[in-house]
């Protein structure tokens, strides 16, 4: 399937920003440019390794924020990307949300949810 971008707004503890995504269902996290995430106030909590597509390892620092996206709002954690990463919204904060990408249209849906009994 083709990959599809949203704008999503992101909050911070000194403010909130509008920012584009390519929506990834590959990429377990989200990603978003380090400078954007520092001007908003988000910190990171932790350092985490990623294995790129090419083999490569990367070291990232992790940390909360909030992302609305079709009105809903949520805590996710988000990788603070470096200067040629990509900035993405991943499969965690997709379900977070409960999102979906519509494989006819490209474009993000409401989830069923699925109860588990």
């Amino acid at each position: 399937m083709g990959l599809a971008e949203v704008q999503v707004k992101i909050q911070g503890t000194k403010g909130s920003e509008l920012v584009r995504l390519t929506v990834d269902t590959g990429s377990e996290d989200t990603w978003i440019d380090k400078r954007v995430l520092e001007e908003i106030g988000v910190e990171p909590r932790l350092s985490r390794t990623y294995k790129t597509i090419t083999g490569e390892r990367v070291l990232r620092r992790v940390g909360p924020v909030e992302i609305e996206c079709l009105q809903i709002k949520m805590p996710c954690s988000v990788v603070f990307a470096e200067e040629n990463d990509a900035n993405v919204l991943g499969a965690t904060a997709l379900e977070i949300l409960g999102l979906r990408v519509n494989p006819a249209t490209r474009k993000l849906e409401l989830a069923e949810a699925l109860a588990a009994y």
